[in-house]
């Protein structure tokens, strides 16, 4: 398994976002990117995360980040989660999971002592140059975009 570490580049991936748009990372060149992975479209957790993110979204752009989500989700699934809680940023379909891979956060979880493959809740703030600045993986994701905001400072 990849494991990232601050101070690396970050790999560069190309998918489609929620209208179908393919979107790389290397489109935001120049740019800081918060970019936050997590399990599954519309589910108590991440609901909370995107809405955390979304509550915040005008403070994130004040500090000169833009706010890239991934889940595995395909683009319907993300535009039916988009709208229902007015998210304003866009959502990576990674079906092929090839960016969780590439991130690292494609795991072997264990739920009720079943285990099974998905995606760790992670976030990622990469800088203009392309670099990992901060790697958060204790997620509270009621309070996700305040902890970013707090690790930027």
């Amino acid at each position: 398994m990849i494991e990232l570490t601050e101070g690396q580049k970050a790999p560069d991936f190309n998918a489609k976002d929620q209208t179908g748009k393919n979107i790389s990372l290397s489109d935001f060149s120049g740019k800081n990117v918060i970019l936050y992975f997590y399990p599954k479209d519309d589910t108590p957790g991440c609901t909370a995360e995107a809405c955390s993110f979304r509550d915040n979204y005008q403070s994130l752009l004040n500090e000169g980040f833009e706010v890239l989500g991934v889940s595995t989700d395909d683009e319907k699934s993300h535009q039916k989660f988009i709208t229902k809680y007015n998210l304003p940023f866009s959502l990576i379909a990674d079906t092929d999971k090839k960016i969780v891979e590439a991130y690292g956060v494609w795991v072997e979880k264990n739920m009720y002592g079943k285990k099974y493959m998905g995606v760790a809740r992670k976030t990622f703030i990469i800088d203009k140059n392309g670099l990992i600045r901060k790697i958060i993986d204790k997620i509270d994701t009621k309070n996700s975009s305040t902890q970013v905001l707090d690790a930027i400072k």
